[in-house]
């Protein structure tokens, strides 16, 4: 069992990124290798490419990310930050996370505009859900008859940007706009892949951010070295970063998300496989997803969506997982459990606490807009 205070870690603030890196791939890469402590390189993403072979394979998390922050009023002024977390039982109705006062059944939230406009969009609470804290269902008002949440968000919502970075921006006197943000938490190949509008959710809640550092050209850079490229779909929730409270992290009740993995990229990851290649996870949503249907795929025939609530932590058996690329991560998270399961062969989460005050000491950035790690086989 892994004792949660083991995730734990101290971050100077100036080393939490309010902003992305311009351009993407300039971002800073520490590169190291899961089977050998002593291979350590102080890079950028833009080069990247020289540590990968040719029959490598990359996969990346294609799911877009939805304007799901929700900013309105309450008939009494007072403001209501939210944010969408999927639809609701009803096509007239959502699930979201709503922070404010003296909310009860019934409350009209006026959503408004980023220039504090009303955007015509009201909500009205119906009841809090049992099994996520601070999350109602609530019926909407305004839209036109069968207009999706996606739809409806591209009008009202913003970009839902941790809240962790807005206060840091808030407490620095930082200012960038949404439509910058916008632009930025969003990786280049979003939505791409043709799985990505389904039954379960048209996108996610916050960025698969390790995918946030690629760009076209850098893909292309890849693709000429005869590294391939396979897109899954993951739709991010808030879960993925949420704090584990429980003493150790295997007791931590984990969240559930909606992944898809088309039978031609199961095959061609069994054809990289048997011919040698390396399967390279760019984030931690690629890993989930591909370990999920991994361990699906050992029963029988896969679906084309599965419902994952992998947990993977120390002494998990990696399936189809090689190497990752991956931000550095909140403490006591999961995500660093996951981290320190790949590491497991050179000491595990002991040895990723080591990289992190590696990365310290190098004033590497950390968290959503931060900088990343390579971790090879």
């Amino acid at each position: 069992m892994l004792k949660t205070s083991d995730l734990d870690y101290d971050l100077p603030e100036d080393l939490m990124a309010t902003s992305a890196a311009e351009p993407r791939d300039s971002a800073r890469l520490m590169v190291v290798s899961k089977s050998d402590p002593s291979f350590l390189v102080h890079t950028h993403v833009r080069d990247i490419v020289q540590y990968f072979r040719p029959n490598d394979r990359l996969v990346l998390n294609a799911t877009r990310v939805l304007r799901a922050r929700l900013v309105g009023r309450k008939p009494s002024g007072g403001k209501v930050d939210g944010l969408f977390l999927s639809p609701g039982t009803r096509p007239d109705t959502w699930i979201a996370m709503l922070g404010a006062s003296h909310l009860h059944p019934a409350t009209r939230v006026d959503l408004i505009n980023e220039n504090d406009s009303p955007s015509g969009i009201w909500i009205e609470l119906e009841h809090k859900l049992a099994d996520e804290p601070g999350a109602w269902q609530v019926q909407v008002h305004g839209a036109q008859s069968g207009e999706p949440a996606a739809a409806v968000l591209e009008r009202v919502g913003r970009t839902p940007l941790p809240p962790y970075i807005l206060k840091a921006r808030k407490r620095h006197d930082v200012h960038i706009t949404d439509a910058a943000d916008r632009d930025r938490y969003q990786t280049v190949f979003s939505g791409i892949s043709s799985t990505v509008q389904d039954a379960h959710g048209s996108g996610s809640v916050a960025a698969p951010t390790a995918g946030l550092h690629f760009t076209p050209a850098l893909l292309t850079d890849l693709c000429a070295k005869g590294i391939t490229r396979s897109d899954v779909t993951l739709h991010v929730g808030t879960g993925t970063f949420r704090s584990v409270e429980t003493d150790t992290v295997e007791a931590h009740p984990m969240h559930s998300e909606w992944c898809s993995m088309s039978e031609r990229t199961q095959a061609k990851i069994a054809q990289t496989r048997s011919a040698g290649g390396r399967i390279i996870c760019v984030g931690t949503t690629s890993a989930r997803t591909v370990e999920s249907f991994a361990q699906a795929a050992e029963l029988g025939p896969t679906p084309d969506w599965l419902e994952t609530k992998i947990l993977i932590s120390p002494g998990y058996r990696w399936r189809w997982t090689d190497g990752m690329v991956t931000n550095f991560h909140l403490p006591r998270s999961t995500l660093m459990a996951m981290i320190g399961a790949l590491l497991e062969p050179t000491g595990g989460v002991t040895r990723l606490r080591e990289l992190y005050e590696i990365a310290k000491a190098h004033r590497y950035r950390f968290y959503s807009f931060g900088d990343c790690m390579l971790i090879l086989p």
